[in-house]
């Protein structure tokens, strides 16, 4: 039996940084398939990379067994898979004792991935001609375009 499974694509644009922004969602189930977008007319592209993820699993309306997130954005990859832990661990200070920037962004992360069985996490290189990447960043940046 295989298990039920969604695939995110998830992508997040901005011009300047601080700036208008964008971020841009795919979302596979079978073969069923959903593109969202949004915008934030002054914003930063870490903010958009969380925030592309999160609506994405908010998107989903009941728990899945497997969220499969496909990310083009090192910092989000290693926030969630490598930094949360310590930033908690820590009461969201970072090791040099600072306050963890976008804290908000990555509480509701946690939030939205404990709706689910397992979140599991893969990199794709971005602007390299991975289908599913690309339509993630044509929507951010229809967000980030309409943002402006």
């Amino acid at each position: 039996m295989q298990t039920e499974r969604v695939d995110l694509f998830t992508d997040g644009a901005c011009s300047g940084n601080p700036g208008p922004g964008g971020w841009g969602v795919v979302l596979r189930y079978g073969d069923h398939e959903r593109e969202l977008y949004g915008k934030d007319p002054t914003t930063t592209n870490n903010k958009m990379e969380l925030t592309a993820v999160i609506e994405g699993l908010a998107a989903l309306t009941r728990p899945i067994p497997l969220v499969r997130v496909h990310t083009d954005s090192t910092y989000v990859l290693k926030g969630i898979t490598e930094w949360m832990r310590g930033w908690k661990r820590n009461g969201w200070l970072t090791s040099a004792k600072k306050p963890v920037k976008n804290a908000e962004l990555w509480q509701r992360l946690e939030a939205e991935c404990s709706r689910h069985g397992e979140v599991a996490w893969e990199w794709v290189k971005g602007h390299a001609g991975h289908p599913e990447n690309e339509r993630a960043d044509k929507l951010a940046c229809k967000g980030r375009d309409e943002a402006r």
